[in-house]
């Protein structure tokens, strides 16, 4: 819970680097709480309050870019990277292998080691 706390506390942080553990972890609980939340509306059978998914994913929607884009410095790329998204089904898998790598060891262009600073 503490690496989702540190990538929702750094909201609009779109520079450095992030380490895989703080990426996918914060993608781990953010899915969880979203299916929790889908879930719950349709088990509760109350469509009306079909908005407090949608509510949370629009909160969490710039963190989750924030926090892409640094990952991929973390992996000495920009982020422009992430218009691989728009190339349909290559772009995504290729965009998955990028955020899978291990970071730059030491220092690189977009700032000091993740590894080193927690």
């Amino acid at each position: 819970m503490d690496w989702y706390l540190k990538v929702l506390n750094n909201y609009f942080g779109f520079n450095g680097r992030a380490r895989r553990k703080e990426y996918w972890m914060f993608f781990l609980i953010n899915t969880l709480i979203s299916l929790a939340l889908s879930g719950a509306v349709v088990m509760l059978d109350v469509w009306i309050l079909g908005f407090i998914p949608f509510l949370y994913y629009f909160a969490t929607f710039i963190p989750t870019w924030a926090v892409t884009f640094r990952r991929l410095h973390d992996t000495e790329r920009s982020a422009w990277w992430l218009l691989l998204i728009v190339i349909p089904v290559i772009g995504p898998l290729v965009l998955l292998c990028f955020l899978c790598e291990q970071g730059t060891v030491g220092d690189n262009r977009f700032g000091a080691n993740p590894k080193l600073n927690t």
